[in-house]
């Protein structure tokens, strides 16, 4: 039972890609590179941080970062150095910037564009037809169909061709009401 459990907890953890070989010996300095290379997008997944991706481009962009970092970078610099090769595509979130207005603004247009569909769409709707009382032979007819003595009417319908009408006094859709 508790194998299970330690490998239901082990299963439950983040996996990531980074490989032995890549970690540093400065706990810190990995820290700061764990920080940074899970803020940068893999280029070969698209969807995963390079921290997060077995692609050989996203280990040598871990590296990328190490190296930068034993070099003396500071984060910025490091992240600066990444995206002046690879464009800021390569940030998992990028920056709010004139250039990027239409990412952040996408997903709050796509809201308001289905708001005003939904919006048009229940303003051109036609109002239901309430149902409209029975005339006075529609319900002299049914009284004489619910008493029994409506099968004599009902049958000169039949035989008569209207057939409009079926045995419960409902009106079909084309009958209008009119007796």
């Amino acid at each position: 039972m508790l194998a299970a459990a330690a490998l239901l907890f082990v299963a439950a953890q983040p996996a990531l890609a980074v490989e032995p070989d890549e970690i540093l010996a400065d706990s810190a300095l990995e820290a700061r590179a764990r920080d940074i290379s899970g803020g940068l997008r893999c280029l070969v997944c698209q969807n995963q941080s390079i921290d997060d991706s077995n692609a050989p481009l996203a280990r040598d962009l871990r590296l990328l970062v190490r190296e930068r970092l034993k070099a003396g970078d500071s984060d910025s610099e490091t992240r600066e150095f990444v995206v002046a090769r690879y464009g800021e595509f390569v940030l998992l979130r990028p920056p709010f910037a004139w250039r990027t207005l239409i990412l952040w603004g996408a997903p709050f247009l796509a809201l308001l564009a289905a708001g005003y569909m939904i919006w048009l769409g229940l303003s051109r709707r036609q109002p239901v037809d309430t149902p409209q009382a029975l005339s006075p032979e529609e319900e002299r007819e049914l009284e004489e169909l619910l008493d029994g003595a409506g099968d004599a009417v009902l049958d000169g319908r039949l035989a008569a061709g209207r057939g409009g009408r079926s045995g419960s006094g409902e009106r079909s859709a084309g009958d209008g009401g009119s007796g």
